[in-house]
């Protein structure tokens, strides 16, 4: 029986990471697609900005409400309704003749995302029952034991290893998204992008078999949380939770900042500096998404073996020497510390989202919508006002001033040692 059941939550976890490569692929239809409705619409670049804002505000902004929500009153079909919305932006966008409709659009498929990252985070976190391998005290152990978390628990796998792969999906389909659109919609136009709803009929199928399994949990389990999920295993005062909350976020302004540069003008940097072609610095975007891959997996498996804090100082501060050196390498070594910064500094993601999620117990869906939330916000912010700096100067000086960034790590110092305390979640 128990075997089954692994197998039963193992399938549920591969499931929602190919649910987020879908769902972060159709994101990335969006701005793949600028150039074509800009020509075919006559659009501005305000209306363009205007685009990505629309977008931003429904699927990062949306994300705490829908995972407080949730938290409260469970859907497990949830992520079937919010990757309907999906589908209906989708579809709208094919058709799209004008600046409202566009706009229209992309507000559907951020509603989608809105749904789906929150939703799927606590479903992966539930699949891997709540363990944190090699660090647990007895009563913590028998605590899980006791809990609804705890039943349908994957064998080996940890709370950092099962976000980590949730969200491998994400990047690879960020990765893929403008590949697939450079395939199917450029040469086949606007109207091509319906058959991306193909794939969101998929991923809607997808989406009611997790929304099953979700939901014979809350069944064999009940809705109320656990005692364990309720209870403030952190055993922190509120002040110390509300400033370790802070210390993340700074965390997460450095990481998304930096790598909102890297992701969004790294091909620029490569052709400006080196002369490289395109084509040749795609290549380096995608070694460098491929690195950023492997490190959210390793991450994820020794933060559940050694601890998050130990991770997260690894990950964000010692990045920065790589980071500081990458502006000033010649071609070989620049391509190195591309892969070692996407490397090392990935890794920290499912660390803090795992962490503040230990903080608050029982707010794993509003604190994972926030999460995901920010990044995502960051992620626009930092892009458009590296932009605007790349125009005033030049994108070699943007890569030197950002390589500084990493260095915010050193706050990771403030965060609780958990452990000093005979608590095992740092």
């Amino acid at each position: 029986m128990n075997n089954l059941r692994n197998k039963a939550a193992l399938s549920v976890l591969l499931m929602v990471s190919l649910g987020h490569l879908l769902n972060d692929m159709f994101q990335a239809v969006i701005p793949a697609i600028y150039p074509m409705i800009k020509e075919s619409l006559g659009l501005s670049f305000v209306q363009i900005g205007a685009i990505t804002l629309t977008n931003q505000i429904t699927s990062s902004l949306l994300q705490p409400m829908v995972g407080y929500f949730s938290d409260k009153h469970p859907r497990p079909y949830g992520l079937v309704v919010g990757m309907c919305f999906t589908l209906t932006g989708l579809l709208l966008l094919s058709v799209a003749k004008s600046f409202p409709l566009v706009l229209f659009s992309v507000a559907f498929v951020g509603v989608g995302s809105s749904v789906l990252h929150p939703e799927s985070s606590k479903v992966a976190r539930l699949a891997s029952g709540g363990a944190n391998k090699g660090c647990a005290s007895r009563e913590q152990s028998q605590a899980r034991l006791d809990s609804a978390e705890a039943q349908p628990a994957l064998a080996n796998i940890g709370k950092g290893m099962a976000q980590s792969i949730f969200q491998i999906g994400g990047n690879v389909g960020r990765a893929i998204g403008p590949v697939a659109v450079a395939l199917i919609v450029v040469p086949h136009g606007q109207g091509s992008i319906r058959w991306f709803a193909l794939f969101a009929v998929v991923a809607i199928w997808l989406m009611a078999k997790i929304g099953s399994w979700y939901k014979k949990q809350i069944e064999l389990y009940g809705r109320s949380k656990s005692k364990y999920d309720i209870a403030n295993v952190s055993r922190l005062s509120k002040r110390q939770i509300i400033a370790a909350l802070l210390v993340l976020l700074v965390l997460m302004f450095s990481k998304d900042f930096y790598t909102a540069n890297l992701q969004s003008y790294l091909t620029f940097y490569m052709i400006d500096k080196f002369g490289l072609s395109v084509t040749a610095s795609q290549y380096v975007l995608f070694a460098y998404l491929v690195s950023t891959a492997v490190g959210l997996l390793i991450g994820g498996e020794v933060g559940d073996r050694y601890g998050r804090k130990y991770v997260i100082w690894v990950s964000i501060l010692g990045s920065s020497p790589f980071a500081l050196l990458l502006p000033y390498c010649n071609l070989t070594w620049t391509i190195i510390l591309v892969i070692l910064v996407g490397m090392v500094m990935s890794s920290a993601m499912s660390a803090i989202l795992v962490y503040a999620t230990e903080l608050l117990p029982g707010n794993v869906g509003m604190i994972s919508g926030a999460f995901f939330g920010l990044a995502f916000g960051l992620g626009g912010i930092g892009s458009a006002l590296f932009g605007w700096l790349a125009d005033c100067s030049s994108i070699q000086y943007v890569f030197q001033l950002t390589a500084f960034l990493p260095l915010l790590g050193i706050v990771t110092y403030f965060l609780p040692n958990f452990k000093e305390n005979n608590i095992t979640l740092g």
